[in-house]
């Protein structure tokens, strides 16, 4: 529509941040949007005047984006992680993969709330809560969760607030709310986007990718700002042989070996038939399925993954705020005394007992730290994901993304009952959910996990299974699933 004239990137633009103001924040109020970008009209105009004059700086020239409101960008706009301990922080400049969506013509149209932190604050937390940014909803079901970290980039797509979102994952940040708002998220090998100038937890986890309504529309935005950047040592050594570009079959998965990972839909009988039902549809697409019945090493990562998190959240928090002098908490142990100091506006749902922990450990030098990030190579890698293809020579796995969204709850915090991102999250693997299904209503996705850099076959595998079944309904803001 753009190519023939019948929408300029301006006009675009501002149909976004219209629905914006009448949809997200004073319609349902789904507090997707945590901040729009004063500049976004003027990137826009600019950017129209290029497309007049025959530049298209990429295939999403003039496509606006929400980005997650822990990525740096050099404007107007704050990055806080949702935390009121860094409110009016604003960076002096953009980080990588914020110069590369402005080369590659996109329209940053704001940034989305979040839970916390990334949700690392509180085991008894909302995941999609911030002191900055309140609560975001799910919606599908305004009273129920849209899960996190990233809540607020997969309801913005999902809702229509924009046509593409990046949010960032440790573990599960990215899939599990795709999953539950009903949309595509890509969770890419780690290194293969930048990660510099993001508000971290996990040098050894963290990603930052594209969420969007269609397979296609996220491989366009993982295409275009796929690249090295000498500032993330981990992207530098992406695979020089990676290539994203995409020639889009409906017919890829015919032939394909499938490896399904059982144990991880056992959790839930519904969830397991709708499992079931992909496989189905798999099958009738021609790709070979086997059943991996037991991942028997599932069951000892989470313990020496949360040692990770923790000694690896503390170096990066306190590394960013070394690298960002205008921020006045100069390491964590200031943060969390921020809140303690701030409790009835910083705390009034949750505590900080995980940034607690985490002030408690030493250093990456330190025995325990390394010995247990050796642990969840050995178990994720050589004894997980790289032994399950090895063995079973699937081109990938799949598992369910989510369960079904549980209601909000300030008491108890969140209810998560399963899920499969664990596994490729600590290998640093790639996977993508996809909508495959419904419980009374509530999205329920199916995960791709692939080799590590073989994000392509991953995409064109899922790209197949959409174009298969098509399972995405559009959200209808509905107050509860009880009310008629």
């Amino acid at each position: 529509m753009m190519t023939i004239g019948q929408y300029s990137a301006v006009e675009l633009t501002k149909k976004y941040l219209n629905r914006i103001k009448t949809i997200d924040q004073s319609g349902p109020v789904l507090n997707a949007v945590i901040e729009i970008n004063p500049d976004a009209i003027k990137m826009a105009e600019t950017l129209d005047r290029e497309r007049k004059n025959g530049t298209l700086r990429s295939p999403l020239h003039g496509i606006p984006v929400i980005i997650k409101e822990n990525i740096d960008t050099g404007d107007q706009m704050m990055t806080t992680a949702g935390s009121l301990a860094l409110h009016g922080h604003k960076a002096k400049s953009d980080v990588f993969t914020v110069t590369e969506l402005r080369e590659a013509g996109l329209v940053l149209l704001g940034k989305s709330n979040l839970g916390e932190w990334a949700n690392f604050r509180s085991t008894r937390s909302s995941s999609s809560w911030s002191g900055r940014g309140g609560q975001t909803r799910n919606p599908y079901y305004l009273d129920r969760t849209p899960c996190g970290s990233s809540s607020g980039s997969a309801v913005a797509v999902s809702a229509n607030l924009c046509p593409l979102t990046i949010g960032t994952e440790t573990d599960g940040s990215i899939v599990c709310p795709s999953g539950i708002n009903g949309v595509v998220g890509i969770k890419s090998t780690v290194g293969l986007w930048s990660r510099s100038g993001i508000i971290p937890i996990s040098e050894s986890q963290d990603t930052a990718d594209p969420l969007a309504r269609t397979v296609k529309d996220a491989a366009l935005l993982l295409q275009v700002i796929a690249a090295p950047d000498a500032n993330d040592p981990t992207s530098v050594r992406q695979a020089k042989t990676q290539n994203i570009n995409f020639n889009w079959d409906e017919n890829s998965l015919h032939g394909a070996r499938i490896g399904y990972l059982k144990q991880l839909a056992t959790f839930d009988e519904r969830v397991e038939s709708i499992l079931q039902e992909s496989i189905k549809t798999l099958i009738s697409k021609g790709a070979e399925i086997t059943t991996i019945e037991q991942v028997e090493v599932l069951d000892q990562i989470g313990e020496f993954e949360w040692i990770v998190l923790l000694y690896e959240f503390k170096a990066g928090v306190n590394h960013y705020l070394k690298t960002h002098p205008e921020i006045p908490h100069k390491n964590l142990g200031e943060l969390i005394a921020f809140n303690q100091q701030n409790a009835d506006k910083s705390m009034p749902w949750f505590n900080q007992e995980i940034l607690e922990m985490a002030d408690q450990t030493t250093d990456l030098t330190h025995d325990t730290y390394k010995e247990a990030l050796a642990k969840c190579r050995e178990l994720s890698r050589e004894k997980g994901v790289d032994k399950l293809l090895k063995d079973h020579q699937p081109d990938a796995l799949i598992a369910p993304t989510n369960g079904p969204a549980w209601m909000i709850d300030y008491v108890n915090g969140d209810n998560f009952k399963g899920g499969s991102s664990t596994l490729a999250a600590v290998a640093g693997n790639p996977s993508i959910t996809v909508p495959a299904g419904f419980i009374m209503s509530l999205p329920i996705g199916l995960s791709f996990i692939g080799k590590a850099w073989r994000e392509k076959k991953l995409i064109q595998l899922a790209y197949s299974y959409e174009q298969a079944t098509f399972k995405r309904q559009k959200p209808e803001f509905k107050p509860s699933l009880f009310t008629n």
